[in-house]
């Protein structure tokens, strides 16, 4: 199959899961900089030392730094619409953390289309269900619906 798709068969694709991302390492200095970017510096996600002595053994992810990942992971595997101009995050529905990220792990990102439809000429508003996994852990990292409106010239 393709991965480039008329809006009009986006419908179509509902219930369909994409190719898993490929696999991206969760770094102490991207940890870092999300925490200065944000200004949460909580020590779980900064000291080494103190986040050792936690049930974690090391320090974890913000779980808002692997949400905020989503748009990067899924856009690799995604099918692309023919004609977008731009793709508007919309929100997202029923986020659950359901499994820290320690520092060192590598994540990935399922994606299955469960809703495609067109609110305006032009203009279709798509629900994706994405799991964000951990490698070799059997329990994900996050599982989010992410809203997403396409808009197409």
């Amino acid at each position: 199959m393709s991965n480039t798709i008329k809006a009009s068969e986006l419908p179509s694709l509902v219930g369909q899961e994409v190719e898993p991302s490929s696999w991206l390492e969760i770094t102490q200095q991207r940890i870092n900089q999300f925490a200065d970017a944000t200004n949460d510096h909580q020590f779980i996600h900064v000291d080494d030392e103190k986040a050792a002595k936690t049930p974690f053994r090391s320090t974890i992810a913000h779980g808002f730094l692997t949400l905020s990942l989503i748009p990067f992971l899924t856009a690799e595997k995604a099918r692309k619409v023919e004609g977008v101009v731009m793709g508007i995050n919309y929100g997202s529905d029923k986020v659950r953390f359901l499994q820290p990220v320690r520092v060192g792990s590598r994540i990935r990102a399922r994606q299955v289309l469960t809703e495609a439809v067109e609110k305006k000429p032009n203009q279709w508003l798509t629900r994706t269900e994405v799991t964000i996994e951990i490698e070799h852990q059997e329990k994900p990292a996050v599982v989010a619906e992410i809203l997403a409106m396409l808009i197409i010239k």
